[in-house]
């Protein structure tokens, strides 16, 4: 089922991605996979390879809002605008949060989403 709305929580080994509309949650998670190597720059390689997955899970999406802690938030962010420019405008906010339960995501997206549309001028879609 594609949902217009979803909240993502990230941090840098996981990320919880939430898809919703009034009726209906769907859940995923996302983790990093390891690659125990000596090689210069594995560290980052491994890091991108996760948010390019965490990217490809959004396709589709209408508005997503990322939420977690600054560094996660300011590290996903540069790899969107560096390497995934398509995903930039499906992306509507970033709110810095600790660990909310899903409900609690999902209630800050809502509230999130209901402002934003309404700055935009829009209807909030069901």
């Amino acid at each position: 089922m594609a949902l217009f709305h979803a909240v993502v929580r990230l941090d840098h080994h996981a990320a919880r991605i939430l898809q919703f509309d009034p009726d209906h949650i769907e859940a995923q998670k996302l983790h990093e996979h390891s690659h125990a190597t000596r090689q210069h720059g594995s560290q980052v390689r491994t890091e991108h390879e996760f948010f390019g997955e965490v990217c490809n899970a959004l396709a589709g999406i209408g508005e997503v809002l990322v939420v977690g802690s600054k560094t996660a938030q300011a590290d996903f962010r540069h790899y969107v605008g560096k390497h995934r420019p398509q995903t930039v405008p499906q992306i509507v906010g970033y709110e810095t949060v600790d660990q909310p339960t899903d409900a609690q995501l999902v209630a800050l997206a809502r509230q999130y989403f209901l402002k934003h549309d309404r700055m935009a001028g829009r209807p909030t879609p069901g």
